[in-house]
């Protein structure tokens, strides 16, 4: 990592914007001059600021550097281990309020950090909100992000882990599932292929284990109207629609060209 230099000789010895943008540019920081102010932002001291810079030089992506993930307007605390929220999945958010902008219960499967139900939460008058992962890392995490909104986090298996009461009753259930088919893995970038727990990214032969799961328990769990969601890959979303269908969900594909995401949308008829 190139040395991190002062603003001036007579100024103090922080490092200066310019050393930093240098140094995450030389590590292959694309953002550099974006991640300099984030990380600049979030240093205290001289020494703390050549840690942060040091992290993200050695590859650790920037959210875990600064210990938050941008959400949907939202700053979401993010830990080691747990997978880091993607804007793209901001669609997803987006799509659940505009199909029940009144809803009551709502639920985060796949929970990882607790982003997708922090950002319902947010967006809802006061729902009852649950979540739930098999990974105790991600719960704990969850915990902490949904603790405002009075967000109860389990622990356990896709609905296995959820209260038995919650059947019947769900207005939104948001399943941000694994995806990635398992060959392919290990084509990811090193900042999740490294640093993110594979049960979170690896959803087997075809990337759709999981989705199918998730579709063929819904129905039971849904109130009357109340929608599921998943995100899935635009290769992967005619099979993840038949899925929907077949397990007897009003289904439709809603797509973002912009934020290139693809959300499953099943209805409770």
């Amino acid at each position: 990592m190139p040395p991190l230099s002062s603003a001036s000789p007579s100024a103090s010895p922080f490092p200066s914007r310019d050393s930093v943008v240098t140094a995450l540019r030389a590590a292959g920081c694309v953002f550099a001059e974006d991640e300099a102010e984030l990380i600049l932002g979030a240093a205290r001291t001289p020494g703390e600021l050549a840690a942060l810079v040091g992290r993200r030089v050695a590859g650790l992506p920037l959210e875990l550097v600064l210990g938050w993930a941008g959400f949907h307007g939202l700053r979401i605390a993010v830990a080691p281990g747990v997978f880091v929220p993607r804007r793209r999945t901001e669609f997803l958010v987006d799509q659940a309020l505009a199909h029940a902008p009144r809803a009551r219960v709502v639920v985060d499967l796949c929970c990882g950090s607790g982003a997708v139900g922090a950002a319902l939460a947010a967006g809802l008058d006061r729902p009852e909100v649950h979540a739930a992962d098999v990974d105790p890392a991600a719960v704990r995490c969850a915990r902490g992000n949904l603790a405002a909104a009075g967000g109860r986090v389990h622990t356990g298996d896709l609905f296995d882990a959820l209260p038995a009461a919650l059947r019947g009753r769900i207005d939104i259930l948001a399943a941000n599932v694994p995806y990635v088919p398992t060959g392919e893995v290990a084509l990811l970038p090193a900042e999740a292929r490294d640093h993110e727990p594979l049960t979170a990214l690896d959803g087997g032969p075809d990337g759709l284990d999981v989705l199918r799961r998730v579709s063929a328990g819904a129905p039971g769990w849904l109130a009357p109207g109340g929608c599921v969601l998943v995100e899935t890959s635009e290769r992967q979303a005619p099979a993840a629609v038949e899925a929907f269908t077949r397990a007897g969900l009003g289904t439709r594909l809603a797509v973002s060209d912009e934020l290139y995401a693809q959300v499953v949308v099943g209805v409770r008829q």
